[in-house]
């Protein structure tokens, strides 16, 4: 047990510093007088209460965090913190562990998908609170570690690279592991100021513009309104969300590196970006013309609208909605399902298995077809003017084997739990790719509340493995992990 004190001390620290973002919505509560002070009140005592005796149970142990310790860390973050995220909701509401759990979790995997109904009356206090959830998860909360805790003498290198996204975990903007963080955190929040600035000229109140713009920023697409942006019904709110969305579905070290340069000369390198927009606008594009072709929309300019929004809401991971795109021709929604697979950069706010690793393994198939043409050939794969180095093409490889695998799983295991074919697998795959609504009995105009205890506890794992990127999960649950 002694050699966990390390990883408990780290978790002890960031349990505490946790604790104390409750007091931004208990604060406005008291002064809304929204009827939720007691329920901060209870959770962050409790919440900081366990984080400083989980820190003073271990406060002698002030080794460097190893390579299992770092994987151990972040699972524990990420599993462990929603169970105190979710008190709120439990002390105010009285819903199960099951759904507050739920509901913590796919506010701080940026996945939002809720079991939530009536948003509309909840106290203003809560729905800040699952905002601030998202907007929270979505740089990660270990990477905030990073530029924090060295302040306390706790070192973060084996943290920050178990926990940033994309197959790439060794590059960094800065020198210092620190400044990294930082960077990072200060181009975020600067950017998330702009967009609640931005959504209140569109016409948006300021709780509203602040709610949305943290899920907006984190690509979580909690909404304080059962009809999301259908609410407002404005084509400039809507447009300012989708300008934002693009800005956070890119990688953010190539957001720092361009105004740290002035100069778009990075996002011209990045191979990503280009692909990301890419794919993206064109399938805006070619989805308008689709609902136009079929007569869903009575001209153009209205399907694109509403095209626009949708598809960039789920191909960023997002999940916002402006209308019930169920109901949509099946192929538009099932497109947008899969653009949410792998639309997003490395480095951003979104999930799926981002779009480098879709480069990477489109161009190996691509090799393997020259190779097949040419056996003597030699075909490197290349990916932004670089060679992909082996481990990484390895690496790339696996994940998006098991990440397949994963899904057909856990899809089979949904339905064999009662639920017809196209609502278990787009709950799974909304999970795992941390984009919120699925289709049918999940779809945007519902809430994933009809799903049983077991299948929310599916979804549940799927997102915990989605934001973890599979591997960093699955390695904590190895019997050889545990062995000294």
């Amino acid at each position: 047990m002694k050699r966990f004190y390390p990883v408990i001390r780290v978790f002890g620290v960031l349990l505490t510093c946790f604790s104390l973002t409750m007091l931004v919505p208990l604060s406005l509560s008291w002064y809304w007088h929204d009827g939720a002070q007691s329920a901060y009140d209870e959770a962050f005592l409790l919440s900081l209460t366990t984080g400083l005796g989980l820190w003073w149970s271990a406060r002698n142990e002030k080794h460097e965090l190893k390579v299992r310790d770092g994987f151990l860390m972040v699972v524990m973050v990420w599993v462990l913190l929603p169970v105190f995220a979710g008190m709120p909701l439990i002390f105010h509401l009285g819903i199960s562990f099951t759904d507050a759990y739920f509901e913590a979790v796919s506010g701080i995997t940026t996945t939002g998908a809720t079991v939530l109904p009536n948003l509309d009356k909840l106290p203003p206090s809560l729905n800040l609170w699952r905002g601030m959830l998202v907007w929270l998860g979505g740089m990660g909360l270990i990477v905030l570690a990073v530029a924090v805790l060295p302040l306390l003498g706790i070192g973060g290198r084996q943290m920050f690279k178990a926990e940033t996204p994309g197959p790439m975990k060794d590059s960094q903007m800065t020198p210092r592991l620190t400044q990294t963080a930082k960077g990072l955190w200060g181009i975020y929040a600067a950017i998330t100021l702009t967009c609640i600035f931005s959504l209140r000229w569109a016409g948006m109140d300021w709780f509203d513009a602040v709610m949305h713009s943290f899920s907006t920023m984190g690509l979580g697409g909690f909404s304080s309104h059962d009809a999301s942006f259908g609410y407002w019904n404005s084509p400039a709110i809507e447009a300012v969300a989708i300008f934002f969305m693009l800005l956070a579905g890119m990688n953010f070290a190539t957001h720092f590196l361009a105004i740290h340069g002035r100069s778009s000369t990075p996002y011209r390198h990045d191979p990503e970006v280009r692909w990301y927009l890419a794919v993206t606008l064109g399938s805006v594009v070619g989805i308008a013309l689709y609902l136009t072709a079929l007569d869903v929309y009575p001209d153009f300019d209205t399907a694109l609208r509403f095209a626009a929004f949708n598809v960039v809401s789920i191909a960023t991971t997002t999940g916002f909605a402006n209308t019930d795109y169920g109901l949509w021709p099946m192929f538009a929604p099932l497109w947008m399902l899969f653009l949410s697979s792998f639309a997003t950069s490395a480095g951003s706010t979104g999930g799926g298995i981002k779009m480098i690793r879709a480069l990477i393994l489109y161009k190996q198939v691509y090799r393997e077809l020259v190779r097949a043409m040419h056996p003597h050939a030699i075909y490197p794969v290349r990916v932004g003017g670089g060679v992909v180095a082996p481990n990484i093409l390895t690496a790339v490889l696996a994940f998006g084997f098991a990440y397949m695998c994963i899904i057909v799983a856990l899809t089979l295991l949904m339905s064999a739990s009662g639920l017809d074919i196209v609502t278990a697998f787009s709950a799974v795959v909304a999970s795992i790719n941390n984009t919120g609504p699925g289709l049918n009995q999940v779809g945007p105009a519902t809430t994933f509340e009809i799903l049983g205890d077991f299948q929310t506890w599916v979804c549940t794992f799927a997102m915990l493995l989605g934001r973890l990127e599979i591997f960093t999960l699955l390695v904590v649950l190895t019997p050889a992990f545990w062995r000294k």
